[in-house]
């Protein structure tokens, strides 16, 4: 378990974005049974049963209103940023205002939740950013890969100047997962294609990648980003 300075495991305390449906869920669920209190950050408030999570409504590129949720917070342990959508488009039917929203969820909020909380972390702590095996690069999908191959250069950076304070920044970078994202209208024209594991990734996998790279086992794991794919890339 994380034990980052000054935290007991009853206090590790995560940020989580995206906490009301699919990855970001599965987040939620998967560090509660861990043992960590998890602040969930969505735009929906969703039923709470446990005393372990509270959910903020908000939207994440809505940084006025992300300011004050982020100067009542106090210590963080961990920063896990999994919520994002995505739009698809063939190069010369490019959809710039689409452009801007991914760039503002994945890349804008993560720098801006990362600036706000680094102060609040404490040493040991973890950022986590939930990229894709698409930024890697993948047809009608230039735009959405743009925002998610950023997110290594922000991560790198980021690892290199936190590894003094054992702090660490990792990207988890699914393929298709089977979340309600995956069957979105908005990306109706390019389904997704079954990898030859011969089935979708599960939400509960990326949640328990993300608990392991938040634990201390992770601790000399940084600037990384590990791609589960069901051998898509094989």
């Amino acid at each position: 378990m994380n034990t980052s300075e000054g935290a007991t495991p009853a206090s590790r305390h995560a940020i989580v974005t995206g906490a009301s449906s699919g990855i970001g869920r599965a987040i939620v669920e998967r560090l509660i049974s861990d043992g960590w209190r998890v602040t969930g950050l969505c735009r929906s408030q969703i039923p709470v049963t446990d005393s372990a999570l509270k959910i903020v409504p908000v939207d994440v590129t809505d940084f006025a209103a992300l300011t004050r949720v982020c100067d009542e917070l106090q210590a963080v342990d961990a920063l896990v940023h999994a919520a994002g959508f995505m739009r698809t488009a063939p190069l010369g039917q490019l959809d710039m205002e689409d452009a801007t929203a991914m760039w503002r969820l994945h890349v804008e909020s993560a720098m801006f939740l990362a600036d706000r909380l680094i102060e609040k972390m404490r040493s040991g702590g973890r950022i986590v950013l939930v990229g894709s095996r698409t930024a890697n690069g993948a047809a009608t999908r230039s735009q959405y890969a743009a925002t998610k191959s950023a997110l290594q250069g922000l991560a790198r950076s980021w690892a290199a100047e936190l590894a003094p304070r054992g702090i660490t920044v990792n990207i988890v970078a699914p393929g298709a997962t089977d979340t309600p994202f995956l069957r979105d209208p908005g990306r109706a024209g390019t389904p997704p294609k079954l990898p030859p594991i011969g089935r979708f990734i599960t939400p509960e996998e990326v949640a328990a990648l993300t608990g392991f790279l938040l634990s201390d086992a992770a601790g000399a794991i940084t600037g990384q980003q590990i791609v589960m794919c069901g051998g898509a890339s094989l």
